[in-house]
């Protein structure tokens, strides 16, 4: 059961620096955590929570919270607007929070998900993240039809869940389904399952006492982290982007710089690759979403090297980035990230998970 409230609450969280999956300086939420049944994700902590009965409040005027909000500090873009799950459908708050953020000249990216709905009017710059919870692909592929029909910057994120969203012939339909519509990205990133939700999807898809030990007892990260790469893998053969993108990309901007610096450092980390150079990486993509002076001018003017937070590697990161919109380096980690979890095996059909 899900119960709708309307209240003044608008979630609203800053960032001093990029963090994977979504990129945000700004998040936005004018819905409360939980709103689905029976396993409801909360984005902003990236949490699956095992929900009988959700109450979940609606924020009555979005425009006024926001400029409450912002009056000391205004909105800082990248944008996330968190409008997942059916609510969306029904109230149509993201559409408000996303006129807020035109009207503080700031770009988004506006979460939805399968359940969910494609705002009606979508400003110059905005990137709509389709998230594929829970995976029912008809649904998706509508979504993703719609967003082609309409010429909209949108691309596809999968929050890895054992064992629905790693399964490798779901994962090629939705692949296919990607491909077919144009999307920008085939992305995924993981989420944590509270003990409520690893047996609640152990008792639904448990076949046996084996498979049931499997579903709520396993440790779950490798096989986490190698379907993340295999999306990756999977993304690249298609010719989409392996990782959310965010509004305005192609900018060589302070944040953007962090974003390649921090997207590079947490695939070294899983892949538990030179940590001790991914970990300086990561110090430099914080010194630089924080700096006061604009790389690039800082580029232009003399070099990166006189920032004294940054290592040799991130200056030569940058420089290339700056001047080619590519980093070398970056993409070197990227082409080892990627990694389908069947290479080197016959492919064989398995079933797919669906939830009852």
């Amino acid at each position: 059961m899900i119960v709708y409230r309307k209240a003044p609450h608008l979630r609203l969280q800053r960032a001093a620096a990029p963090e994977p999956p979504f990129w945000a300086a700004t998040t936005l939420a004018p819905y409360s955590a939980r709103r689905t049944t029976p396993i409801a994700i909360d984005y902003l902590t990236l949490r699956a929570a095992h929900v009988e009965r959700a109450e979940v409040t609606v924020c009555e005027n979005v425009t006024d919270e926001v400029e409450r909000a912002t009056v000391r500090q205004p909105l800082a873009e990248p944008v996330l607007i968190d409008t997942s799950e059916f609510a969306e459908v029904v109230f149509r708050r993201g559409e408000d929070v996303l006129r807020a953020c035109t009207a503080q000249r700031t770009t988004a990216l506006q979460l939805i998900s399968t359940r969910g709905a494609l705002p009606r009017d979508v400003p110059e710059g905005t990137v709509i993240a389709i998230s594929t919870w829970p995976l029912e692909l008809p649904a998706l592929e509508a979504l993703c039809t719609e967003a082609q029909e309409r010429g909209l910057e949108y691309g596809v994120a999968v929050p890895v869940v054992f064992p629905v969203t790693t399964d490798l012939d779901a994962l090629t339909q939705l692949a296919e389904v990607v491909r077919a519509h144009d999307a920008r990205f085939l992305a995924s990133f993981a989420v944590e399952l509270d003990p409520g939700v690893r047996k609640a999807l152990a008792e639904s898809l448990a076949t046996d006492d084996e498979s049931y030990d499997q579903l709520f007892h396993a440790d779950l990260e490798p096989l986490t982290i190698a379907t993340e790469r295999h999306i990756a893998a999977m993304a690249a053969e298609i010719g989409a982007d392996d990782f959310i993108t965010p509004p305005r990309w192609e900018r060589r901007s302070n944040w953007n710089g962090a974003v390649l610096l921090t997207l590079t450092a947490t695939r070294m980390l899983a892949m538990k690759h030179e940590v001790e150079t991914a970990t300086r990486l990561a110090r430099s993509a914080r010194a630089v979403a924080q700096l006061d002076k604009p790389i690039v001018r800082i580029a232009e003017a003399a070099s990166l090297s006189i920032v004294e937070a940054l290592d040799d590697i991130s200056v030569d990161m940058l420089t290339e980035w700056i001047e080619t919109g590519r980093s070398a380096y970056c993409d070197h980690v990227s082409k080892q990230w990627r990694l389908r979890r069947d290479a080197g095996l016959p492919r064989e059909s398995s079933p797919t998970w669906k939830l009852p």
